[in-house]
């Protein structure tokens, strides 16, 4: 068997250090073709020493440019680059933000297969990266979900018509403050926010797991992923993560996918399709142990970010892409001290209230609605906002 070229893009992130443990409990399957990271250009080093990619790149910094030279000028390239080499056969997106829907949409016109981890990819561009799917699948292009959700329900899919599917049920463990009240919720730190429950995630997804606005996200990439109304996706929280997603079908049925809450799992299933691997990439999942699972509505009042998120999905316009530059931005002056927990969410109603959509919307439009999102955000929080 031929390995498989991969190019993993946000390979020092917790996606991507988990693809490449992937790689290591299958090396004859898989090479590492090209790897790219933001900032962590010394774990990015490990990585290069120990799979020798054939290109390589991070964000611009002078220990970037350094580690440039040692790997060799050459094969130092553009993000977008590596997504189209003709090495590389899967492309996995495990960047932040929007940083990955440009290559994402030039792997898809290359005729690659995508194995895609960011939200925002879909969110901001999934009018467009529906289009570059739909316009090189003759020539191989796919799209395979990694997140645990989307990863379970395009499992139930397999062999079952689209026409016979009534309903998708997404699963959210309810985040790190499902059991505080309102008064809580407003002396939450940053600190106490980064804890989430169940998963080990980057800063930026562990706060939008707590505020729901990630369950939002995600009921937009079904969306896309699955051409499926968003009115048709439900949420339903089971707090011990285990109950990835469920499909229901016309006749009643239910289909669900089952494991413990690691993202390795998902992550072989999208690199090894349509074939199972028989190696386990994360600890079996003993039921008895586990005993009782719970499951429980959504409470929408306490997590207003989930709602707002949801009817910009339903409007199928600039307001999603809006959505997740505002929430960018309102999660950064979170962190950073100069908001509150509750803040989050209110920024994101005032933002879809202000935003003038444009609704037949190209990827300039969707480029520049995420743009202004951030922007009313920003001058929000400096006018102030308390």
């Amino acid at each position: 068997m031929t390995a498989i070229g991969l190019a993993i893009l946000g390979s020092t992130g917790s996606i991507g250090t988990q693809t490449l443990d992937v790689v290591r409990g299958l090396p004859d399957r898989f090479r590492v073709a090209a790897l790219a990271a933001g900032g962590n250009v010394s774990l990015l080093r490990e990585q290069i020493e120990e799979f020798r990619p054939s290109a390589a790149c991070a964000a611009p910094g002078a220990e970037a440019d350094h580690l440039a030279s040692d790997f060799g000028r050459d094969a130092w390239l553009p993000l977008d680059d590596l997504a189209v080499r003709p090495d590389v056969d899967i492309v996995v997106v495990a960047t932040a933000g929007r940083l990955g829907l440009e290559p994402t949409l030039r792997a898809l016109e290359a005729g690659k297969i995508v194995a895609l981890a960011n939200k925002e990819v879909l969110v901001v561009g999934g009018h467009v990266v529906r289009a570059a799917l739909e316009a090189n699948e003759h020539r191989g292009a796919e799209l395979r979900p990694i997140d645990s959700e989307h990863s379970a329900i395009w499992q139930c899919l397999w062999g079952e018509p689209i026409e016979t599917v009534d309903r998708l049920t997404l699963t959210a463990s309810g985040g790190a403050f499902r059991d505080y009240d309102m008064d809580a919720l407003d002396r939450v730190t940053p600190e106490q926010a980064l804890i989430h429950p169940n998963w080990q995630m980057g800063p930026k997804v562990t706060i939008d797991s707590a505020t729901l606005f990630n369950k939002g996200l995600e009921a937009i990439e079904a969306r896309w992923l699955f051409d499926i109304p968003i009115d048709r996706v439900d949420i339903l929280q089971h707090r011990e993560s285990i109950v990835h997603s469920m499909v229901t079908y016309a006749d009643g049925s239910i289909k669900a996918q089952l494991g413990e809450p690691d993202m390795r799992l998902p992550i072989q299933c999208a690199l090894t399709y349509p074939e199972r691997a028989p190696q386990q990439p994360a600890p079996p999942l003993d039921l008895a142990a586990r005993g009782t699972l719970n499951f429980s509505e959504v409470d929408t009042e306490r997590f207003p970010a989930l709602p707002t998120v949801l009817e910009a999905g339903r409007r199928g316009d600039t307001s999603a892409a809006m959505l997740s530059g505002a929430d960018e931005s309102a999660v950064e002056h979170f962190l950073a001290g100069r908001c509150r927990f509750t803040d989050i969410a209110r920024l994101l109603v005032e933002a879809l209230d202000a935003h003038e959509a444009d609704t037949d919307p190209g990827l300039e439009q969707l480029i520049a609605a995420e743009a202004w999102g951030q922007r009313f955000v920003n001058e929000r929080v400096a006018a102030g906002i308390r």
